[in-house]
């Protein structure tokens, strides 16, 4: 589902060869000639993405943004900012990475960027470290127990952006798809000044896209965390719209939230066919498979007693730059499966 972009700039005009003006003289010597002259070349249209035109305006989250010039000092909490920015070169402008939910890719490069917090930061860290921009992977990132209440920080001349799909209050996509996830890319990429940069990133990623081959026939559990109450993915975000991606038919997809507690008696009747298990440091896929394998209930499931277990790193399952290569995965993995 695509999304008008929140922000507006002045329209490029078109590149077009032009003719200097002519003196009435000259103008009657080309006419006698106009027959054996070629046609005029048609004008010719720029196909380029625009340089940003600032101070850009957005909505992010409810909040309003105004940029007047591309972000110099920045500060990315979660995994999901720091990778958008590195994949679109910005490794330079960033002054250190906090919260980060895993290993960045080392395609990605980013290894000499501090990380400055395992968890968010407190303002008056964050404040000593000068940043012009915070990019943050959730809202909740910014509160007064966090980074800083948004309002306070731009009265302080810092300026705030949160991942759309993860906006609370405001702003977030009814259903994401990929269209949401490239209008982001877009969007920073205005943001930054490096649109070209963003527009390369997302062809990429469509090429990547349409060249999955999706399963048919196939049911999954997207299992993130819990042992009592599974949290699952559900079937409004970042999980669904990847489950979606390889055609994979999600056991939870009548929830309406991007991930959500769930119950095992529904896991247990739905049976599916593979379960996907999200792993990161603080919850590895052989914890989660114990889970599996000690619940009476869920021992018995085809996919347990088969192993038809999946991975997918926890930073490649919020929305940003990442997706499009855990759909990938997926798709590789059902594949090694037979499925």
């Amino acid at each position: 589902m695509a999304s008008a972009h929140p922000f507006s700039s002045p329209a490029r005009p078109l590149l077009r060869r032009s003719v200097p003006a002519l003196g009435l003289t000259a103008l009657l010597l080309l006419t006698g000639c106009a027959a054996e002259k070629a046609p005029a070349a048609a004008p010719v249209e720029s196909t380029a993405p625009a340089a940003s035109a600032y101070p850009l305006t957005l909505e992010n989250c409810g909040a309003e943004v105004s940029v007047e010039k591309a972000p110099e000092r920045v500060l990315t909490i979660k995994s999901t900012s720091t990778e958008m920015l590195l994949a679109l070169g910005l490794e330079d402008r960033l002054i250190g990475r906090a919260f980060p939910d895993g290993p960045i890719p080392e395609d990605l490069g980013g290894t000499d960027v501090p990380v400055v917090s395992d968890k968010v930061p407190g303002q008056e860290a964050v404040l000593a470290l000068e940043p012009d921009f915070i990019f943050a992977g959730w809202e909740s990132n910014f509160s007064a127990d966090g980074a800083g209440d948004r309002a306070t920080l731009a009265g302080l001349g810092v300026n705030t952006y949160v991942s759309p799909a993860a906006c609370q209050a405001a702003g977030k996509p009814d259903k994401l798809g990929f269209d949401d996830v490239f209008d982001q890319i877009t969007e920073v990429g205005a943001i930054f000044d490096v649109p070209d940069a963003a527009a390369e990133l997302i062809a990429e990623q469509r090429t990547a896209l349409d060249d999955l081959t999706p399963a048919s026939d196939l049911s999954a559990l997207w299992y993130s965390s819990g042992s009592d109450t599974p949290f699952v993915g559900a079937g409004s975000g970042a999980p669904q719209m990847i489950m979606d991606a390889v055609g994979v038919t999600n056991i939870a997809a009548d929830v309406d939230e991007s991930w959500s507690p769930f119950n095992w008696e529904s896991v247990v009747d739905a049976n599916p066919d593979v379960i996907i298990l999200v792993v990161s440091d603080w919850g590895t896929a052989e914890k989660k498979i114990g889970v599996l394998q000690s619940n009476p209930a869920t021992a018995k499931l085809d996919a347990v007693v088969n192993e038809r277990f999946i991975t997918v790193p926890f930073a490649a399952t919020e929305a940003g730059v990442r997706n499009v290569e855990a759909a990938a995965t997926i798709a590789e993995q059902l594949e090694s499966l037979g499925l």
